[in-house]
């Protein structure tokens, strides 16, 4: 094992996909990784895969006392040198439409992309701010902009971004630095356990919702799905965060797309259009007549 040269960094939810990727990548780069991860066979390929400083954690960010346990492990591991960053990273996502969404899975989708984020973020601060280090939280397009079927998934996300505001104005006078990024579509594992959870929603939907919202509900999340599966690579996005760690003054947000034009001419309609004009019409409007549902 080489010893790492640059500072430590803790990473939320990389057993797949973005958090694996950005795991492997800084663990590449000379950083110190700790990595969070939910099942020793997890741990063992993450630590199989890996060539430096990577420490596999257990740590499933909604039980307080897995995120006690790896806090105390962590901030006794990094001493007096501080945690450098720490990457929110854990994410679900719950689909469906909201009459329909069960408040069990509401409650879980926050626990994990809002409450579990402020809890590990909580418990590792003494060790960042020792370090004047950074904090990045990753959000979502959904975080600007929201959509139908995904309401649990736009509004954590929207949380996120607010949260990630207060941080920022809280934490200035400690020298902490606090960011977002706000990836599009990624081609990751994640795009198979979507398709089969908004399959198992639409199974579950009653008669009176299937016939309400079946029909658009299922074009809606195929063209998720695909899109998905046509998105960037989560290696993309891992350079970013390493970009925003390696910045000597990072940005507030960093959006990770492929089609930026597109997104800055949505931004920039969103802010000159009437509200409701926007959403009825040029945007979920586009939308519909896209999909064929108009």
């Amino acid at each position: 094992m080489t010893k790492s040269n640059k500072g430590a960094v803790v990473i939320t939810g990389t057993s797949t996909g973005l958090g694996r990727a950005t795991a492997l990548l800084l663990d590449k780069q000379g950083y110190r990784v700790f990595a969070g991860v939910r099942t020793d066979k997890d741990a063992e390929s993450l630590k199989q895969a890996a060539s430096g400083d990577l420490t596999p954690i257990i740590m499933d960010i909604t039980k307080a006392e897995q995120i006690k346990s790896a806090s105390e492990f962590i901030s006794f591991a990094v001493g007096d040198e501080g945690l450098f960053g720490l990457v929110n990273n854990a994410v679900v996502a719950v689909d469906g439409p909201l009459e329909c969404v069960g408040i069990d899975d509401l409650r879980w989708q926050f626990e994990v992309s809002v409450i579990g984020l402020i809890a590990v973020t909580q418990a590792l601060l003494p060790a960042i701010r020792k370090a004047k280090g950074r904090i990045i939280n990753i959000s979502a397009i959904a975080g600007r902009l929201s959509m139908p079927f995904f309401g649990p998934l736009v509004a954590s996300k929207f949380a996120v971004e607010a949260l990630t505001d207060c941080l920022r104005m809280e934490l200035r006078s400690s020298g902490v630095e606090v960011l977002s990024i706000l990836p599009d579509s990624m081609n990751t594992e994640v795009s198979d356990k979507v398709e089969a959870r908004y399959q198992k929603t639409l199974a579950n939907m009653s008669p009176e919702a299937k016939a309400l919202y079946g029909k658009t509900f299922r074009i809606f999340m195929e063209n998720v799905v695909k899109g998905n599966r046509q998105g960037m690579p989560p290696e993309k996005v891992a350079a970013v965060i390493f970009e925003a760690l390696e910045a000597r003054k990072p940005k507030r947000q960093y959006v990770v797309t492929d089609f930026e034009w597109q997104l800055r001419l949505g931004a920039l309609c969103k802010r000159l259009l009437p509200y409701q004009y926007f959403y009825d019409t040029y945007y979920y409007g586009a939308m519909r007549k896209e999909m064929g549902l108009d």
